[in-house]
C-alpha cells in the first residue's frame, strides 16, 4: 500500500440499545414530523407526466370511451424547408389539425345536445327578449349545422320564437336622421331592439326561401318540407309583419305546380285561412295579386283549386258595390249630408281660432288612428274593389281562352259573385257563355276529333259544361237588383232556355247522370277491363242531375216575377220532364217529380189542360223532338206518362206521381 492510498473503513450501523426504548422514541418522533408535512403541496410541486400532454393533444371521447391521441412526428427545419414550395399541403395539414381538435360526437349525441341548447336559448329569449336578443344569433348558428335533424329543430325553434316576439304592428325601417336624433334611453333601447329583431327575422326568412327553392337539389328533401311549413305558419300567425311578400311568394310558387302533395294542400289551406281571417285587407290584396300574376304567367295551366281560393275572400259578404274587370261603381252613402242644387255643400262659418282648433284636432285623430292601427271603411272598400277587379279580370280571361280544366271553377265563381257584377259587364259574360255552349255542342258532335287534338289528357263532358253555363247565366240575372234596374237591364235568356230544352232527352238517356267526378262505376264489359273506373271529369263536383235541377228551377221557378213565366214554356217543360222521368234512375226520377210537384203548386192553372183529355187548348200535333219551345205545341198533347209511372217498382215514385196529379186535380 502506498502512502497516498485511502484507508477503507467499514461502515457499521449504530449499536442498538439493549432495552429497545430508543427505537420506540424514534418512531414516535417520526410520526410527529410526518403530521406536519403538507402532502398535497408536495404532490403538486413535482412535474406531471401525461402521455396526452407529451403528445400535445387532449384525449378524444368516442362511443367506446376516452382515447388518447398519438404524438405526431414533427419534421425538422430542413424537412420543412424542403416542402416549402407546396402551400396547399400545409393548409390541408392545418385543417386536419383543427378537425382533430374538435370532439367527434355521434348523431344521437348531437341531437340531444342541440335540443338542450335550443331549449335554453329559447327560454332566455322568452324571459327577457331585449336583454337576451343575442340568443337569436346563437339559434341561427345552430341552424347552420351540417346535421339535418339539428337544422330542422333549429328552424322550428326560430319559427316558434319569432311568433312570440313579433309585435302586433309593422316595424318601419328607421332613417339616418332618426338614428342620429337625440332620444331618451328607453326609446333608443326599444328602437335598437326592433331593428335587431327585424334584421334577424329577415335573415331567417331568406334562409327559408333558399331551402324551399333548393328543395329538389338537396339530398334531403325534408328540409324544404320543414321550411315551407314554417313559412305557412308564420304567414298564418303574423300576416301583418315585415317580409310578408317573401312568405307569400314561397307559397304561391308551390301552388303553381300541378303535383297535389301534402305541401300543396298545406299552402292551399294557408291562403284560404288568410282570406277568411284577414281584417286589414292588405295581406289579401297582396295574395290575390301574386295569384293572378302566377296564373297568367302559367298561361292558365293550373289546378282549379287555385281559383277556388277566391271564393273564400271576405268581399263576398262585406263588399256592397258592383264592379267589373276595369271599374267599380261607388254608391252614395245614406249618412252623407245632402248637397245643394248647385252641387256645393253648405258652409258653416268658423272663426280663426275654431279653424285652428279643428285642424289640430284632425291631426291628433290621424295620429291616434295610426297608433291604434285601425283600418277605415273607406280604405277597406278601396282594397276590396281592387281585389274584385283582379278576380273578374282573371275569370274573364279564362273564359276568353276557353281553358277546359278551369271552366267549371270560373263559372262557379261567377255564380257566387253574381251580386257584385256590374250591368255593363253582364252582357260580355253572357256572350262568353254563349260561345262556351256553342263550343260544347261542336265538341259533342266531333268528340273523337277533339280528343285527338287536345294537348292535355282530360276528358271533357260537354253536357255538364253547357249546364254550368246555363246555371251561371240565371244566377247572374238573379244577382241583379231587377226592381231598380228594370229600365236599364234588357237581357234575353232565350238562347239558354232553348239549349236547356234540347238537353233534356240526351241527359235523361245518359247512364252516368248520377255520377260525379269522384264516383266509381263498373267498366264497360266489351273493353276487357275488370277494374273499377273513375271518371276523369274535373269540371264540377256536382252530379249532372243536380245541375239539371238547378237549371230547371231557375227557368220554371225564378226567384222574382214568377207570374211572368209564359204558360207555353211551363207546359212544354212539364211534358218533357214527365217523358224524361220514364228513363231516369230512381233517385233522379224522385228529384224530377219533386220539381214537378213545386211547379204544379205554383203554375197549376197554366198546365191543368195537359191532364184533361176531354178539352184541348191547342190545334195540330205535339212535336216532342222540336228544338224550340214555342214550336213544340205542348197543349195539343196529354200527359199519359203518369199512368206508366204509377206502375213504377219504387213506391216513393208512385206516391210522388199521385201528389203531382193531386195538385192539378185541385185546380181542375
Amino acid at each position: 500500500m502506498g502512502p497516498f492510498t485511502a484507508v477503507k473503513r467499514r461502515r457499521l450501523s449504530p449499536p442498538e440499545p439493549e432495552d429497545g426504548t430508543s427505537a420506540v422514541n424514534a418512531e414516535q418522533q417520526f410520526y410527529k414530523r410526518t403530521s406536519k408535512w403538507n402532502l398535497e403541496q408536495d404532490y403538486e410541486q413535482p412535474p406531471r407526466k401525461n402521455k396526452s400532454l407529451d403528445s400535445g393533444k387532449l384525449p378524444i371521447r368516442t362511443a367506446e370511451g376516452w382515447v388518447e391521441q398519438e404524438k405526431e412526428n414533427v419534421p425538422a427545419e430542413n424537412d420543412v424547408d424542403s416542402f416549402s414550395g407546396s402551400g396547399e399541403e400545409e393548409e390541408q395539414d392545418e385543417d386536419m389539425e383543427v378537425e382533430d381538435d374538435e370532439p367527434k360526437l355521434s348523431h344521437r349525441q348531437q341531437v340531444v345536445q342541440a335540443k338542450e341548447d335550443l331549449a335554453k336559448l329559447a327560454s332566455l329569449v322568452n324571459e327577457d327578449p331585449e336583454e337576451h336578443l343575442g340568443s337569436l344569433k346563437a339559434i341561427a348558428q345552430i341552424a347552420s349545422s351540417t346535421n339535418t335533424t339539428v337544422k330542422k329543430l333549429a328552424l322550428a325553434t326560430q319559427c316558434a320564437v319569432y311568433q312570440d316576439l313579433i309585435p302586433g304592428y309593422r316595424i318601419r325601417p328607421a332613417s339616418d336622421e332618426e338614428m342620429t336624433a337625440k332620444l331618451s334611453k328607453e326609446v333608443r333601447k326599444l328602437r335598437n331592439y326592433e331593428q335587431a329583431l327585424v334584421g334577424g327575422y329577415q335573415l331567417y326568412v331568406r334562409e327559408l326561401e333558399s331551402l324551399v327553392k333548393g328543395g329538389k337539389k338537396t339530398s334531403d328533401p325534408t328540409l324544404a318540407f320543414v321550411a315551407l311549413s314554417c313559412a305557412c305558419q308564420l304567414l298564418k300567425a303574423v300576416p301583418h309583419f315585415n317580409f310578408r311578400g317573401e312568405l307569400m311568394q314561397m307559397i304561391v310558387s308551390k301552388l303553381s305546380s300541378k303535383k297535389m302533395d301534402e305541401d300543396y294542400t298545406r299552402c292551399l289551406r294557408t291562403i284560404e285561412n288568410l282570406f277568411q281571417d284577414d281584417d286589414d285587407g292588405h295581406p289579401s290584396l297582396d295574395a290575390v295579386t301574386l295569384l293572378t300574376k302566377m296564373i297568367k304567367a302559367k298561361n292558365y295551366h293550373v289546378h282549379e283549386s287555385v281559383l277556388n281560393t277566391f271564393l273564400h275572400l271576405r268581399l263576398l259578404i262585406e263588399f256592397s258595390y258592383k264592379g267589373s274587370n276595369q271599374t267599380v261603381d261607388r254608391l252614395e252613402k245614406e249618412d252623407e249630408e245632402p248637397r245643394l242644387k248647385n252641387g256645393k255643400e253648405k258652409k258653416v262659418f268658423l272663426t280663426k281660432r275654431e279653424r285652428k282648433m279643428r285642424k289640430e284636432r284632425k291631426v291628433v285623430e290621424k295620429e291616434m288612428k295610426e297608433a291604434d292601427a285601425e283600418v277605415s271603411h273607406e280604405e277597406r272598400d278601396r282594397l276590396q274593389s281592387e281585389m274584385l277587379k283582379l278576380v273578374f279580370a282573371t275569370y274573364f280571361r279564362i273564359l276568353k281562352a276557353k281553358t277546359a280544366p278551369l271552366t267549371g271553377a270560373v263559372l262557379e265563381g261567377l255564380a257566387r259573385y253574381s251580386h257584385l257584377i256590374n250591368q255593363d259587364f253582364f252582357g260580355d259574360i253572357l256572350e262568353a257563355l254563349k260561345e262556351l255552349i256553342t263550343d260544347a255542342i261542336s265538341t259533342d258532335e266531333d268528340e273523337e276529333e277533339e280528343q285527338e287534338d287536345q294537348a292535355e289528357d282530360i276528358t271533357r263532358n260537354p253536357t255538364r259544361e253547357s249546364l254550368l253555363c246555363v246555371v251561371t247565366a240565371f244566377a247572374l240575372l238573379q244577382g241583379q237588383d231587377v226592381t231598380k234596374s228594370a229600365t236599364t237591364l234588357h237581357l234575353d235568356l232565350k238562347f239558354f232556355i232553348t239549349h236547356l230544352y234540347r238537353t233534356l232527352y240526351p241527359a235523361a238517356l245518359n247512364a252516368d247522370i248520377e255520377l260525379g267526378p269522384k264516383s266509381y262505376h263498373l267498366p264497360d264489359p266489351l273493353s276487357g277491363s275488370s277494374s273499377l273506373v273513375q271518371p276523369t271529369n274535373k269540371v264540377n263536383a256536382q252530379t249532372t242531375t243536380v245541375l239539371l235541377i238547378r237549371c230547371l228551377s231557375s227557368v220554371l221557378l225564378p226567384a222574382t216575377s214568377i207570374r211572368s213565366v209564359p204558360p207555353l214554356r211551363i207546359a212544354a217543360f212539364t211534358k218533357q220532364l214527365l217523358t224524361a222521368s220514364l228513363h231516369l234512375p230512381e233517385k233522379s226520377c224522385l228529384a224530377m217529380l219533386a220539381l214537378l210537384n213545386s211547379t204544379t203548386k205554383v203554375h197549376g192553372k197554366k198546365v191543368a189542360a195537359l191532364w184533361n183529355t176531354e178539352e184541348r187548348r191547342g190545334d195540330g200535333v205535339f212535336d216532342a223532338l222540336r228544338g224550340e219551345v214555342e214550336g213544340s205545341n205542348p197543349f195539343a198533347a196529354t200527359v199519359w206518362e203518369g199512368e206508366i209511372l204509377r206502375l213504377h217498382f219504387c213506391p216513393k215514385v208512385r206516391e210522388a206521381v199521385r201528389v203531382v196529379e193531386g195538385n192539378v186535380g185541385e185546380v181542375i
